[in-house]
């Protein structure tokens, strides 16, 4: 009985379980109204969710779309990493998507307009999100500004900036920006040797290696050093902190520029992989960065959940495109996949659900011993006066 206490009140195995009911209630809820839209292909739409590039009978292609899966995985990975720190230090990024886009517009726009080769463009990238990171952190530490309203604020400012920047590099007859491949070919990051056991698929390179490097760096940064104590301590309490000689305004500014950084770097490892143009004419920001929020509850907030989380939040984004589009619409996948996001929102009250489960066990668990503890007393007693 003991040895199961213990487990149920481990946080790794609580954000296991809470984050496979996250997902196994979001696949229910969405296999039900599939039955309500059209019940004879319901079952077959969440299983091609499920499988993504299983459904290909080829090995050639599962292997194929695995690697595109895994493109989309990284930035993805990046914008999780990015809300999880600056959530471990008590703060709240909402504006991860709009750091983003100031990443994606800075890469682009050196890569396309200027032609600098990968690594300053990835650079310049970084330094965008981060920039926004700081302004919100300044604005947090110098006149108590909400991150989140300056956030969702700047989200705004930045996808507007970045349509106007990026018309310059525009093609004529499409609001797409212009292929990297044709138009700026030294700014594409390098391929790894996994790219060819993925049947050569070009758009896998050094984004997906930088990505997991990323995640153990920011593990090793807040677990086991003392610049990320001095971080989760100015989170927790401010005044505490600065009573200890902590610089908290500083620690705060940091915080949300290294959240940025992340963000940006997602863009980033995105954009300058080919696999995808930004379209001019975004009227809103995109969702890459509000995921991230989602993978990183799902991930239990934890850097190397949040690994996993991503991709397979990934995975059953993309899995949506193989659900027949004669019986179902095209957002059904959408709406499957925004099931499990919001589900995620739960992660938390899910946790403390299962820690109060778990004491109260080990209440009833202790007022059991001392009941039978008493009554062995008394009961020696009894056998004493005998």
């Amino acid at each position: 009985m003991k040895q199961n206490k213990n487990i149920l009140k481990n946080p790794g195995v609580q954000s296991l379980l809470t984050s496979l009911l996250c997902i196994l209630l979001g696949l229910f809820i969405g296999y039900l109204v599939l039955l309500l839209i059209n019940p004879t292909g319901a079952w077959g739409a969440i299983t091609n969710v499920m499988k993504n590039f299983l459904t290909y009978s080829s090995a050639k292609a599962q292997l194929k779309y695995l690697g595109n899966t895994l493109v989309r995985t990284a930035p993805l990975l990046m914008c999780s990493l990015s809300v999880l720190f600056v959530y471990k230090v008590g703060l709240f990024n909402i504006g991860a998507a709009g750091q983003y886009v100031a990443g994606a517009c800075a890469c682009l726009y050196a890569a396309l307009y200027l032609h600098w080769h990968w690594l300053p463009c990835m650079l310049l990238a970084i330094a965008a999100g981060a920039l926004l990171g700081v302004i919100s952190g300044l604005l947090k530490s110098s006149f108590n500004v909400s991150e989140v309203i300056s956030g969702i604020m700047l989200n705004w400012i930045a996808l507007y900036i970045t349509n106007m920047l990026l018309t310059n590099v525009k093609e004529a007859t499409s609001p797409y920006t212009y292929q990297l491949k044709a138009e700026g070919p030294q700014a594409i990051l390098p391929q790894i040797s996994l790219s060819k056991l993925l049947s050569s698929n070009q758009y896998v390179t050094i984004a997906i290696p930088i990505a997991i490097v990323c995640a153990v760096v920011i593990w090793v940064v807040l677990s086991k050093t003392l610049f990320g104590y001095e971080l989760k301590a100015t989170g927790n309490n401010p005044n505490a902190a600065k009573y200890c000689g902590m610089a908290e305004k500083r620690n705060i500014i940091l915080t949300l520029a290294i959240g940025g950084a992340l963000a940006g770097l997602g863009a980033s490892l995105l954009y300058q992989t080919g696999y995808e143009q930004w379209q001019c004419t975004y009227s809103s920001v995109p969702s890459m960065g509000f995921n991230g929020i989602a993978a990183a509850f799902l991930g239990g907030l934890n850097p190397i959940g949040t690994v996993l989380a991503s991709f397979f939040i990934q995975h059953i984004t993309a899995g949506g495109a193989y659900v027949d589009k004669s019986m179902y619409c095209a957002q059904i996948s959408d709406l499957i996949s925004a099931l499990i996001i919001y589900l995620c929102g739960f992660v938390l009250f899910m946790k403390h659900a299962m820690n109060s489960y778990a004491a109260k066990r080990e209440e009833k668990a202790a007022l059991k011993a001392r009941a039978a503890e008493a009554q062995a007393r008394a009961e020696a007693g009894k056998g004493g006066d005998q």
